[in-house]
């Protein structure tokens, strides 16, 4: 800590410039963080001043040490405390900002995939053709209109009765050799959401989204009341530029803020939609279908497939190596046979060779 101090003391001159100028390519924010923990509280500043005034005119008198004459440097910065918190409040916000946009981004693709994708639809379609086929002697089980998701995570446990391919194989390979054109190829895409992708979105929480919007808005305004401290406290020489970009800041970031309100509403709108449309309960003491619930299932399900989807394309692009081999094996073949002419033994050849 000492050496912290003693660090941050040394550039007090470059700190001072980007508390004033608001500008962190100046001092680093990590730095900023450090002033503003080590500040001094009033306590402390009460009694630094109260030494420096009873020792002014006093020689010899005992001159404070680095840590209190870096605590009284700082205090000596035009309304410190309330401009570093601006800043670091700009640049925590921001990130924020982002991190939950690309939550919900994530979230809402996964959602608008099982909804819309043609490909997802097949291989439920398979799934379902599949298992009605499977029971076909049952009249009530063996013609179903649909079926549970819950069912997905089990297909790979369904064993032939050789108990070497299980249901979840058949239907990956059935999916590749009829319905994808570049099955055994680089360009052959993975027909369901990724398994990461699905992971992510089960993890998420609308509440914590929601909770995490209430803290910024909360924070925003404590934001905003700091600027107003400092504008109005501030003299002519130190409240530029950090009114003008400060007041800019907080325009962007409560039209910000309302873009990521309305985003959070139509993505819990949208996956709500995509349970009922799956036919999702939810779970004793849930007042709704969680993310958690339903993605968990998908997630499980999606990554059982796409590892029988790569055994099955590396099967497919051997065959196709194999193929390809014995057609060039034939075309060599093929162009190594030789047509020598035949020659003529005939009396009638004989004679022509006389004339």
């Amino acid at each position: 800590m000492v050496y912290l101090i003693h660090k941050i003391f040394l550039s007090l001159s470059l700190s001072l410039l980007a508390i004033l100028n608001l500008d962190n390519t100046v001092v680093d924010l990590e730095t900023l963080q450090a002033l503003y923990e080590n500040r001094a509280q009033q306590e402390e500043l009460d009694k630094i001043e109260k030494h420096i005034k009873s020792t002014k005119d006093k020689e010899n008198a005992k001159l404070l040490d680095k840590p209190e004459q870096f605590l009284y440097q700082l205090s000596l910065i035009p309304n410190f405390s309330s401009r570093v918190f601006c800043i670091l409040f700009q640049s925590s916000f921001c990130e924020c900002i982002s991190s939950i946009t690309r939550k919900l981004d994530t979230l809402h693709r996964a959602c608008n995939v099982l909804q819309d994708s043609q490909t997802v639809k097949r291989v439920l379609g398979l799934v379902l053709a599949f298992g009605n086929f499977m029971n076909g002697s049952n009249r009530t089980r063996g013609q179903a209109d649909g079926f549970s998701l819950d069912i997905l995570p089990k297909l790979k446990d369904v064993k032939s009765s050789d108990s070497t391919k299980s249901l979840l194989s058949y239907i990956v390979a059935y999916y590749l050799r009829h319905f994808d054109e570049d099955a055994g190829r680089d360009t052959c895409v993975y027909p369901l959401p990724e398994p990461h992708d699905l992971f992510q979105a089960s993890q998420m929480k609308f509440e914590d989204f929601q909770k995490e919007l209430i803290r910024l808005r909360k924070d925003l305004r404590a934001c905003i009341s700091e600027v107003e401290k400092v504008c109005k406290v501030s003299e002519e020489d130190d409240l530029q530029p950090f009114k003008d970009k400060m007041e800019d800041f907080l325009t962007q970031a409560k039209s910000e803020l309302e873009k990521l309100e309305a985003q959070l509403s139509s993505t819990h709108k949208l996956f709500l939609e995509l349970t009922v449309f799956f036919a999702v309960k939810a779970k004793g003491g849930e007042k709704e279908v969680s993310p958690n619930t339903f993605f968990c299932v998908w997630h499980e399900f999606s990554s059982d497939f796409k590892d029988q989807w790569k055994k099955e394309n590396k099967i497919i692009l051997k065959e196709r190596l194999k193929a390809a081999e014995e057609c060039f094996r034939q075309a060599k073949e093929k162009a190594s046979y030789s047509v020598k002419p035949k020659h003529a033994s005939g009396i009638k050849a004989k004679l022509g060779m006389k004339i």
